[in-house]
């Protein structure tokens, strides 16, 4: 009974919604690429049916929208039959991407945690920088990527720490901010309760603070891991990188390549995704150790 539930509940309208979204998707890969299959037989001097046109539009080499099935067989052929080693691999690619975000998202995490402590325990950085930590997420990040490669390839600085300042700088905002949130949450009952245990200030932010903070830290932490990931793809963009899923990108953008493009685009969401739920399983470890219900 509880499997008869689980799949009415959960899997039947996942499977539903899924179904929609790729028979939309094949309706407009129809519609986008129906052109370029008219212009060709008017140019042939010939005319062609809509049953004719549609197998072509489903197997086009540069189509505008590749098909689902276009895109699911460029991932098979990408990451199931060409060595992990190969530069062809997307798994090769979607590993190097992955370095720059996992360090980015470290010291992301390392900085945001630092400035939310700074900002909950001093009135002046609360004034003075919250401002400002808001205020730095208001520039493109596309408009300052190229200037951070820039100025690092300046000072003899390349290849892996340029991208993950990038991704460091996208995904340390939602940390502080979620790290202030859950450091004020405690209330002010609980505080006056640690000041009658004449608790010291490391003593209630170990015992009180830090504790209270962990639900806030991780759902923070699951959107940052997925916006370092953006900042790694994004400064592989204005480096002509040759590795990495950005560089596979740019590679089909500057080709017609939309199935590569396509490919690698489901390649980041994957990898999001994974990233996402080994964040979630870390979060329910870390409850259960402290005794709460995930």
């Amino acid at each position: 009974m509880d499997r008869e539930n689980f799949v009415l509940d959960r899997l039947l309208p996942v499977a539903t919604v899924v179904l929609a979204l790729v028979a939309i998707w094949y309706v407009a890969a129809v519609f986008l690429n129906a052109p370029f299959e008219r212009d060709t037989a008017a140019r042939a001097g010939t005319t062609i049916t809509f049953t004719e046109i549609l197998p072509k539009t489903m197997a086009q080499e540069r189509p505008v929208l590749p098909a689902p099935h276009q895109v699911m067989a460029e991932l098979w052929d990408t990451t199931v039959n060409k060595a992990v080693t190969s530069k062809r691999s997307l798994v090769y690619h979607a590993w190097v991407t992955l370095s720059a975000t996992l360090l980015g998202f470290a010291m992301g995490t390392v900085l945001g945690i630092l400035l939310a402590i700074g900002i909950v325990h001093n009135k002046a950085m609360d004034r003075s920088l919250m401002p400002w930590v808001i205020a730095s997420q208001t520039i493109p990040i596309l408009a300052i990527a190229p200037m951070i490669i820039v100025v690092l390839n300046a000072v003899g600085l390349s290849g892996l720490l340029p991208k993950a300042l990038i991704s460091t700088y996208l995904s340390f905002f939602p940390v502080v901010v979620g790290m202030v949130k859950g450091l004020r949450s405690p209330e002010q009952i609980q505080l006056d309760l640690m000041h009658t245990y004449n608790a010291s200030s490391a003593q209630t932010f170990w015992k009180l603070r830090w504790p209270s903070s962990m639900p806030y830290l991780f759902t923070s932490l699951k959107v940052a891991v997925a916006i370092s990931l953006v900042g790694a793809i994004v400064g592989e963009l204005p480096t002509g990188a040759v590795a990495g899923l950005g560089a596979r990108l740019l590679a089909g953008s500057y080709y017609g390549q939309t199935v590569q493009i396509w490919a690698a685009l489901f390649m980041a969401a994957a990898v999001a995704a994974l990233l996402v739920i080994i964040v979630g399983i870390a979060h329910s470890a870390v409850l259960r150790r402290m005794g709460a219900r995930a």
